[in-house]
């Protein structure tokens, strides 16, 4: 049986995640009191259930501080589980309400918006930890549904799931990040005509970055760092670790060196590989949205 538990900050886009997983076949049951985690479980396996999808987060009240225990129970029953934990910087959770014009499950007894985003922040901190996070901050909706097929079709890890994330600095540190490592320092393929409208992943760009003697000492000094220190995370019981690398504008530098560490790590942990600015530029150009200064997101 493979349990996919959804949770995170109200507005962060729960509601997608769990579309795209009803839409792959899962039962979905939303707004779960976390006490109840084990019963349904067993209820929905005696039903013949082989994929299950569950939303817990903070509508369900107190019960959430019991959601810890309760995927400690899960894990020693149910053979497949997985939680996701979507989040989002605050500026915006507040644009996404005032766009819907809902109200805030926590802009109770006279907290006003930015309240009850920082009260529910700070009781989920603890929950944050126990799952992938996801920043949505600037994510494309379609973005967020790739993302979320792609992980429930990866194979069951055994431990640690290692992802490396490009990013641009212009865009801001994605939250979701545990350790942010900044490559801005190296020379940057975007000054060149040729290679400004490509990516990391393009073999001119790759050829380009391979002939920098820097870029190959920052890259193995980066592997060297997470490779000394992913054992410490696997003792503190951690089952992700979001290694991010950011560039000026995710496009380049920080993308070759996210694919880069991702094969090297590939065969000692489950590994995800994301580039955050590209998914947006590839979302920008699809609505029809170009930067102003011609391709600024490569610098």
């Amino acid at each position: 049986m493979q349990i996919v538990l959804i949770s995170g900050l109200s507005g962060s886009g729960k509601s997608i995640a769990l579309n795209v997983l009803e839409d792959a076949g899962y039962y979905v049951v939303d707004n779960l009191p976390a006490v109840l985690l084990p019963q349904l479980a067993a209820h929905l396996h005696g039903a013949g259930w082989r994929r299950v999808a569950v939303a817990v987060d903070m509508r369900s009240g107190a019960s959430i501080a019991a959601l810890p225990q309760q995927v400690e129970v899960l894990r020693s029953t149910v053979r497949d589980l997985r939680f996701i934990f979507l989040e989002a910087r605050d500026d915006a959770l507040i644009a996404r309400f005032s766009e819907t014009r809902r109200r805030h499950p926590m802009a109770v007894d006279g907290y006003t918006l930015e309240e009850a985003i920082q009260r529910e922040r700070d009781a989920l901190a603890s929950v944050a930890e126990l799952g992938h996070r996801i920043d949505t901050s600037d994510l494309h909706p379609n973005t967020l549904r790739a993302w979320v097929k792609d992980f429930i079709q990866m194979a069951p890890a055994e431990g640690m799931t290692l992802m490396f994330e490009s990013f641009g600095f212009k865009y801001g540190i994605p939250l979701d990040a545990d350790l942010v490592f900044d490559v801005r320092c190296l020379p940057n393929p975007h000054y060149d005509p040729r290679l400004r409208p490509l990516t990391g992943r393009d073999q001119p760009v790759i050829d380009f970055l391979q002939g920098v003697p820097e870029v190959g000492r920052m890259s193995q000094d980066i592997h060297d760092f997470v490779a000394n220190w992913l054992p410490a995370y696997v003792r503190d019981n951690r089952s992700y670790l979001t290694v991010a690398i950011g560039c000026t504008g995710g496009q380049h530098r920080s993308v070759y060196i996210a694919e880069w560490l991702a094969e090297r790590f590939r065969g000692q942990v489950e590994v995800i590989v994301r580039h955050r600015s590209t998914a947006r530029r590839a979302a920008d150009r699809a609505a029809g949205i170009v930067d102003a200064a011609g391709d600024g997101n490569g610098r």
